[in-house]
């Protein structure tokens, strides 16, 4: 039998061998991508309704139970390099909150947004109520930014998965969301939350994603939000909700109450959506190279349409420099206070209505800073009557030169009586000699006219104040318990149109206290002026705005905030006060009778440059009308 040797060929062969099967296992080893999706097959699932829509997918198959291998598939190459943030342990409905003493924010890992936004000092509809103020709650917002994939895919982050860091430097809070499309690839929203502010800082930076995203245009930032109702009176609160913005180097403005508004505006440094009281505002250090705006009115029917007020949208590009994204920006949920917004030196202030010109200027300088001080020391019911007899007392100078200028043209009435029946025939004439008794008498017939005029300014920009007066918000005084609202003190069993379902007193009673006031100068007024031929019956007319001014006054206010309807009756009241010494212990119509006997005797004084135009006028008509003749 034959003996086997060792053969050292055949061992050279297995260690070759050996070798290469070493070689071949090393470089087919798995990529951290592949592992990625290897364990996204673990943790994904698509439902039946993601077979017709991949972004649809991404958002309803997280932490599932089950899959399916073809549309996972799908789904890793509709999201593409991204499918990383699928595999990590953020990749699941969880929440990071930021919070200091006046606002607590809830952001999702999904999106990264902000899904719950609490204003921790302010309660909804009734104080004491313990809801709090909520502008961000159960999906009413959004924020999302279309992502254009370099292999023409469009993702959407409000489906994706960012995952959380939390630091903090000092008594910062920062929170970083990374939705993460490898190990150093990345699209971030950085959070940075002061202590004690509204405002926090917003930045979206990326890292690498030149190599995976299509840069050649703009990202698409869209952000949307359903404003809740947080008022007693639903129509009132939407009648002041609305979407504001700057732009074109500080100029302010706005969309409009319509039911459907829409504009596209360049420049644009920030977008607010107004809540009346309460405000949602994003800011840009660089301004939007444009942005489309969109608001809808939710209140068709106040007593159905009890949930929302608007629906606001924006969409702003992101512009990319060097092939990333880095725009610096700043988030506020707090108040529509105006010395809060003012106080960030932003021109956040114009969004608060205060009137346009002459209007606001009283209300900026005047009224805000008078009516702050006042209550800082007394409740703001007394605040308001305080303010209201102080407002009365500067305008008292012009209430007396009206009552003034009334009792002179009463005194004067017989004498212009004499002049209609002595120029009957004849209406130019006796416009004429009317005018140069006046300037005999040392009378100016417009001068009741223009202390009315200078009030004029006052009356609306009070108008425009009491409604953004936010703390008048849930302050009661007498029997109104919220002076920002309506003080209903008895609900209707039905609704009258135009009136409401409810009777607030403060309306009432500034409306008798209008009609007492409209009783007393309209009739002095129809004493004075004498019925001119050929003009309407202006007594009667007069006689029926008596009636008709505090029955207006009386639906339009209200559902209106019981701070203004308790300004206009303190107002009034005070009005009929002063008229009522004005008449009885100042002016003496036998004195001021005297002094015009006085003053015709007198060299007549130049006329105003009024008069001398009504006298050229005058004349040149009788000249035109002695020409006719002739003809």
């Amino acid at each position: 039998m034959e003996q086997k040797k060792f053969d050292p060929n055949s061992l050279i062969g297995f260690v070759l061998i050996f070798g290469i099967l070493i070689w071949i296992m090393y470089k087919n080893q798995p990529t951290d991508a592949e592992l990625a999706t290897e364990k996204a097959k673990k943790e994904l699932v698509v439902t039946p309704q993601a077979k017709s829509n991949n972004a649809k997918t991404v958002q309803n198959t997280i932490s599932a139970t089950s899959s399916d291998t073809l549309q996972l598939a799908q789904l890793q190459k509709s999201l593409g390099s991204f499918a990383y943030s699928a595999a990590l342990p953020s990749a699941k409905e969880s929440f990071t909150t930021l919070e200091n003493k006046l606002v607590k924010l809830k952001i999702a890992n999904k999106g990264g947004y902000i899904v719950e936004a609490t204003l921790k000092n302010f309660e909804r509809f009734k104080k004491g109520s313990g809801e709090l103020v909520k502008l961000i709650k159960d999906n009413n917002a959004n924020l999302n930014i279309q992502l254009f994939t370099s292999d023409n895919h469009t993702l959407n982050t409000k489906d994706l998965y960012f995952e959380p860091t939390v630091t903090q430097n000092g008594s910062d809070q920062i929170l970083s969301m990374r939705l993460k499309a490898g190990a150093n690839e990345f699209l971030e929203y950085k959070y940075v939350l002061k202590a004690d502010d509204y405002m926090l800082d917003f930045d979206i930076q990326s890292q690498g994603l030149h190599k995976i995203l299509n840069t050649s245009k703009p990202l698409n930032l869209e952000w949307d939000l359903k404003t809740y109702t947080n008022e007693k009176s639903i129509s009132y609160e939407n009648r002041y909700s609305e979407l504001y913005f700057e732009h074109k180097e500080g100029k302010s403005d706005y969309l409009g109450l319509g039911s459907q508004e829409d504009d596209v505006v360049q420049d644009v440094s920030y977008i607010a959506y107004k809540q009346h009281f309460f405000s949602s505002i994003l800011l840009s250090s660089t301004p939007f190279e444009t942005a489309e705006l969109h608001s809808t009115n939710l209140v068709q029917d106040d007593k159905v349409d009890t949930t929302f007020t608007k629906q606001f949208k924006a969409m702003v590009p992101l512009a990319f420099k060097n092939g990333e994204i880095d725009q610096k920006m700043n988030w506020y949920y707090g108040p529509t206070d105006y010395k809060l917004l003012k106080s960030y030196d932003r021109n956040l202030e114009d969004i608060v209505a205060l009137g346009w010109g002459i209007f606001g200027w009283i209300n900026r300088h005047a009224f805000i800073p008078m009516y702050g001080f006042l209550s800082l020391f007394i409740s703001h019911g007394w605040a308001i009557v305080l303010f209201t007899i102080l407002v009365k007392l500067v305008m008292s100078p012009i209430t007396y030169k009206s009552f003034l200028s009334q009792a002179k043209m009463k005194v004067l009435r017989p004498e212009i009586a004499e002049l209609g029946d002595k120029f009957k025939k004849d209406p130019m004439k006796k416009q004429q000699e009317t005018m140069k008794l006046y300037n005999k008498a040392g009378v100016n017939p417009m001068a009741g006219c223009v202390p009315g005029l200078l009030q004029m300014p006052v009356f609306y920009a009070l108008f425009q104040f009491f409604p953004s007066a936010i703390g008048l918000r849930q302050q009661g005084f007498l029997w109104a318990d919220d002076l920002s609202s309506f003080d209903s003190i008895y609900k209707l069993p039905f609704s009258i149109p135009a009136y409401g379902d409810h009777i607030s007193l403060f309306p009432i009673l500034a409306s008798i206290a209008i009609f007492f006031y409209m009783k007393m100068t309209t009739g002095d007024q129809q004493m004075a002026a004498p019925q001119q031929e050929g003009m309407p019956d202006m007594a009667k007319m007069m006689k029926i705005m008596i009636y008709v001014s505090p029955l207006m006054m009386l639906f339009f206010f209200n559902s209106y905030a019981s701070g203004l309807s308790l300004y206009y009756f303190i107002s009034n009241t005070i009005t009929i006060g002063i008229m009522l010494v004005i008449k009885n212990y100042i002016i003496d119509s036998d004195k001021i009778h005297a002094q015009i006997q006085e003053n015709k005797l007198k060299e007549p004084k130049k006329q105003g440059k009024f008069q001398r135009k009504l006298q050229e006028v005058m004349e040149q008509q009788e000249a035109m009308k002695a020409q006719q003749k002739k003809k």
